[in-house]
């Protein structure tokens, strides 16, 4: 590598010391920290030693070689048309929802009543909130996911005693991990009762005992079980002199016209459930945390339970939780309701704009689902964008990763969980994994 007549340009490369008191570098140092931006002058010190850059431009790549933050996730459009993408973490949060939790970064008053300044009520704020959004229930309490406050529930009122369940009832809730073996391993025992496909109120009479914990009712949220069945409703079981707990899942907390077939916790509760568990991160719209509603004692043993505290939730998705559920509609609220009319139009302005460029690109119906374990069955009319298949390793690894979805030989970018303000973003994400 010559640097001129009789010299060698790696003698020019600045020492790293020299580099990260550059302004720009110095500044990056305080925003992600000086091992992730020493490790990017390395890379591109490296880069001009092989010749692949010239010494002088060894400050500009490092900048370049930069993350936008301190973590390792990275922010994705999602154009999969699954509105809660379990790999993409479900819901998306509010703008509300995000200042709150900027907020509530620093010091807050999560257990101190200002006024008194004595210790207050761990997230009182939130959970007067979800009082207020579900009046069926007489107290609530928050843990770290759904999952966990079935397990709380179990803990705390089954242990050494049988839990009463349907035999079709009894799921896989993903990646391996099954509904059975997660209500065992509290030390609470199984009881299955009536069939795969059908199951009546007798069954479940039949099993009650001295020695029932609770029967346990589960919403199949993840598939869709037709023709010959029977299942026995919260009305039916609410008479049996045992507590019924109900897990929704997908975390819907009133009826929703468009998702008929998907159980609420207020009808749930209105119907005689003694508890309800949901999730936070589906329908919802909030953050990943599980939900807990029902009678007052019930609730209380369970917020009570030496276990609840190891459950409990940050003061992050306490002020996330919150402002869902007071602040405005959420982008998951806002995308089960998109007029597909809408859809088409941006798609058709999109494709239209794209092909001026020379992409591969057109514009087609399209159709969506809810996802994260919710409303199965239910599809959603939506529009896309529909591109050639080799795009789609481009686009999940451009500078603003696009996920999409491959059918029929394409790769189909849907707009229903997109946010319009996005589209440009979109476009542009396009462009560069076209032109590449």
């Amino acid at each position: 590598m010559s640097g001129g007549p009789g010299g060698d340009a790696r003698r020019r490369i600045p020492r790293t010391d020299a580099l990260l008191r550059e302004p720009r570098l110095t500044e990056a140092a305080g925003r992600l920290g000086t091992s992730v931006v020493k490790a990017a002058v390395r890379e591109a010190q490296e880069r001009a030693r092989t010749g692949r850059i010239p010494p002088e431009r060894i400050g500009d790549a490092a900048v370049a070689l930069l993350p936008e933050t301190a973590g390792g996730l990275r922010a994705v459009i999602n154009a999969t048309g699954v509105l809660l993408h379990t790999n993409l973490g479900r819901a998306a949060l509010s703008a509300a929802a995000r200042r709150a939790v900027a907020e509530a970064s620093g010091p807050t008053d999560v257990e101190l009543d200002l006024a008194t300044g004595v210790r207050a009520r761990r997230g009182r704020t939130a959970l007067r909130a979800l009082r207020d959004r579900v009046p069926s229930a007489a107290a609530v309490h928050v843990v770290n996911n759904g999952a966990a406050a079935l397990v709380l529930a179990a803990t705390a009122l089954a242990v050494g005693k049988e839990i009463v369940i349907s035999r079709g009832e009894m799921v896989e809730i993903g990646d391996g991990f099954r509904l059975p073996d997660l209500l065992v391993s509290t030390g609470a025992r199984l009881r299955e009762v009536g069939t795969t496909n059908r199951t009546t109120a007798a069954d479940y009479a039949a099993a009650i005992g001295p020695g029932t914990g609770f029967v346990l009712k589960v919403h199949p949220s993840n598939f869709r079980m037709t023709g010959f069945t029977r299942g026995a409703g919260v009305g039916e079981l609410a008479p049996l002199g045992v507590p019924v707990v109900v897990d929704i899942g997908s975390g819907l907390l009133a009826p929703h016209p468009l998702l008929p077939d998907e159980p609420d916790a207020g009808t749930q509760l209105r119907a005689g459930a003694s508890l309800v568990t949901a999730s936070g991160d589906k329908l919802l719209g909030g953050p990943q945390c599980g939900l807990v509603l029902g009678e007052a004692d019930l609730v209380r043993r369970l917020s009570r339970h030496p276990l609840a505290r190891a459950l409990r939730v940050d003061k992050l998705t306490l002020a996330a939780l919150e402002a869902t559920l007071t602040g405005p509609p959420t982008p998951t609220a806002e995308a089960l309701t998109a007029d597909p009319a809408v859809l088409r139009a941006r798609a058709d302005r999109l494709a239209s704009a794209l092909a001026g460029y020379g992409v591969d690109v057109r514009s087609v119906e399209s159709a969506a689902t809810v996802g994260g374990g919710g409303a199965p069955g239910v599809t959603l009319p939506s529009a896309a964008l529909s591109l050639p298949e080799s795009c789609a390793a481009a686009l999940r690894t451009g500078p603003t990763p696009v996920v999409g979805r491959l059918e029929a030989g394409r790769c189909l970018l849907d707009l229903r969980a997109v946010p319009p303000a996005d589209d440009e973003r979109l476009a542009a994400a396009v462009r560069s994994a076209a032109g590449g």
